[in-house]
């Protein structure tokens, strides 16, 4: 590509040429354009470097080796192409290279689902440690509303003697899980399951439900940045307060939990919500990276004392 085949940043095509080159004009197009960064990045910086190193297939914890190198016209193309569309288009970083991370581990993303960023995925590196003390105990292990099969993945490679059922509504995100699930290759241990929340799951019994579901508010769904626009708007919405998804969930579990089974929800930044919509029943709160409001817990017998 040169100028004259882009009027976005006409002069970047021939002006610039190594990686720091492209870094600072990255840093500045992107805070220029006021983008959001919530899907993996929490910086403009961080945001840019991550694009510039995937587009150069270089690795992606070590920039320093790379940053005076002199970028080929080819690289230097690719790379502003990528910087172009994420400022014009405003799509996540993870769906321009098709790929998401939950700490060392890689997922492929599309648009069919949203963007992987589950603090439960934090719990499960942890083998859900101290609520689970021994994981080879664990046989049957849920993941509702799944998505991408992140989080059932995780489970799976925590419980190596559990088996996973991975459930959503979307035909579409289950395309998206199993391949995942194959990269992993879990495919015997990991089942993709397309249903309505509990629906198709008559009959079974879970030691452990985990759930990432829709949580967001009505309010808020209308104040989503534009990127977050590119997500499927199912796996995002549950009705007026945010919690039309976990009233299924906590209501239903109990008839799914074997006997002290154990049942984890993230619900958000909505602690307040959930305590009032939930009031008598003994939420655990968990202590995650961005603090104790997004992820509860509480066991079968717990849910059913009240």
């Amino acid at each position: 590509m040169s100028k004259q085949n882009s009027d976005f940043f006409p002069a970047a095509y021939d002006e610039l040429g190594t990686a720091r080159d492209i870094l600072r004009f990255a840093v500045s197009r992107f805070n220029e354009a006021n983008l959001f960064f919530g899907h993996g990045s929490a910086t403009a910086f961080d945001e840019a470097v991550y694009l510039i190193l995937h587009t150069l297939h270089l690795p992606l914890d070590n920039l320093d080796p790379f940053v005076d190198a002199t970028l080929t016209r080819a690289e230097c193309n690719k790379v502003l192409k990528i910087i172009e569309r994420r400022v014009k288009e405003r799509i996540p970083a993870a769906y321009l290279t098709h790929e998401a991370w939950l700490g060392p581990l890689r997922f492929y993303v599309d648009a069919n689902v949203i963007v992987p960023r589950s603090f439960i995925a934090e719990m499960l590196h942890e083998n859900l440690h101290p609520w689970i003390l021994v994981p080879n105990r664990i046989r049957h292990v849920l993941d509702l509303c799944t998505g991408s099969g992140c989080l059932a993945i995780l489970a799976a490679l925590s419980f190596p003697q559990a088996t996973v059922d991975a459930v959503d509504l979307s035909a579409d995100a289950l395309k998206v899980a199993a391949r995942n699930v194959n990269d992993y290759e879990l495919n015997e241990r990991v089942q993709l399951v397309e249903s309505d929340m509990f629906t198709k799951l008559k009959g079974r019994k879970y030691d452990v439900i985990i759930s990432n579901p829709p949580y967001v508010t009505a309010k808020a769904m209308a104040a989503l940045p534009q990127e977050y626009l590119h997500e499927p708007s199912m796996a995002l919405a549950s009705g007026k307060d945010g919690l039309d998804h976990v009233r299924i969930i906590m209501e239903d579990a109990p008839k799914f939990l074997n006997k002290n089974g154990l049942l984890i929800i993230e619900a958000g930044f909505n602690r307040e919500g959930v305590e009032q919509a939930f009031s008598g029943l003994p939420l655990t709160w968990v202590e995650t990276s961005v603090g104790g409001e997004v992820v509860f817990l509480i066991t079968r017998e717990e849910l059913v004392s009240v």
